[in-house]
């Protein structure tokens, strides 16, 4: 085991300007469940691949235990990494798969077979040791792709999308499992997603990536709750976070037919920018459904019903219904709206969320 650090670290990738990771300062403890996250070309399978060696450290370094491994050859990194696809080989068996880089270690044959052995105990695989992948299924597949990073018994474990080609249930069910394994071996582990929901259940700490840039790291619940920027608050969160220009009045910010308060706090910090609107949040749990004299008043497009949740998408009336994106309610009722119904829904006021309109900076 041990810490990983990122050090001013940037990719640069050849005709491109731009760095694929740019300046990456991020500090991962021993023993630490790291996940990265972010929409596609934010940096993050980039970042995970300069770690592993496969892609090369133009600027600043990377140190795991201390040491500055950026010139070093894969091999000598002490990782194992996990691929989006697996890369098994289909000739061998579970067992030869899993041991195959002790082989290539030179590690004796029975030592190899007793480690194989016990990361078999650890993911359930006993019973599969002889057959070939394609005997398997995705799932078994995937804990194959585990055991064989397992037996190695690397400082860090790198994971690059591994729950990808899984279904829903299967998705959930495995990265149950793997944040479970990785507690009781306690590996310093980085993992990469673009799934912001794997991210938030899976990590002891997020780190939020958008064009190479870290926007922010921090627990899963601080990220939910305080997000520096507007753009972790639109990107944290399923449904996302309802983002929305608003007014700026002497107590609150007008959103449709009504004025949300804001802290004195936000006030404050909007009139020294010289605001005279903001981005406001409002997470979709935030409302509630009101009486016809109060709140927001909304028009209904969507009601989905999830069994335990129920969500309604609408639109306040002056809303361009192409350009202006739907707010999304979480109702709270026994009896839900149809579509093209009126409703109004309250907003709780110390649950919102305020943004500078330029920046996208939290105001408070």
């Amino acid at each position: 085991m041990a810490a990983v650090q990122y050090v001013n670290a940037s990719r640069i990738f050849e005709g491109n300007q731009i760095p694929a990771v740019n300046q990456l300062d991020l500090d991962i403890a021993d023993g630490e469940f790291m996940v990265l996250v972010g929409p596609s070309g934010s940096g993050k399978s980039t970042a995970l691949r300069m770690m592993a060696g496969l892609e090369d450290v133009d600027e600043g370094e990377i140190r795991i235990g201390g040491q500055d491994v950026s010139q070093k050859p894969p091999k000598d990194r002490d990782i194992a990494m996990v691929f989006q696809n697996y890369a098994l080989y289909p000739h061998m068996t579970v067992a030869e798969n899993m041991g195959f880089a002790l082989k290539l270690q030179r590690v004796s044959k029975d030592e190899r077979n007793a480690k194989v052995r016990r990361a078999a105990e650890l993911l359930d695989l006993e019973a599969y040791l002889d057959r070939k992948p394609k005997a398997l299924s995705g799932g078994q597949r995937q804990r194959v792709a585990m055991g064989r990073a397992i037996v190695r018994e690397p400082s860090v474990f790198l994971m690059d999308e591994p729950l990808s080609n899984l279904d829903a249930k299967l998705r959930v069910e495995t990265r149950a499992n793997i944040a479970a394994l990785q507690a009781r071996l306690g590996t310093t582990t980085v993992y990469v997603t673009h799934d912001q929901v794997e991210a938030m259940t899976m990590g002891d700490r997020v780190a939020v990536l958008k064009a190479g840039v870290l926007q922010q790291v921090d627990a899963p619940r601080n990220l939910y709750a305080r997000p520096v920027n507007a753009f972790v608050a639109g990107f944290i969160g399923s449904p996302a976070m309802n983002l929305r220009s608003a007014a700026l009045t002497e107590s609150g910010a007008r959103l449709g037919n009504t004025v949300i308060p804001l802290s004195r706090t936000i006030i404050d910090a909007a009139r020294t920018a010289n605001l005279s609107s903001i981005t406001l949040g409002i997470r979709p749990e935030a409302f509630s459904l009101a009486s016809d004299e109060e709140g927001v008043r909304l028009t209904v497009d969507l009601v989905e019903e999830l069994g335990a949740d129920e969500y309604i998408y609408g639109r306040l009336g002056s809303d361009d219904p192409v350009a202006e994106k739907k707010f999304v309610v979480r109702a709270d009722g026994d009896v839900l709206p149809r579509i093209g119904d009126t409703i109004n829904v309250a907003v709780r006021p110390e649950q919102t969320h305020a943004f500078h309109p330029d920046t996208g900076l939290r105001l408070d």
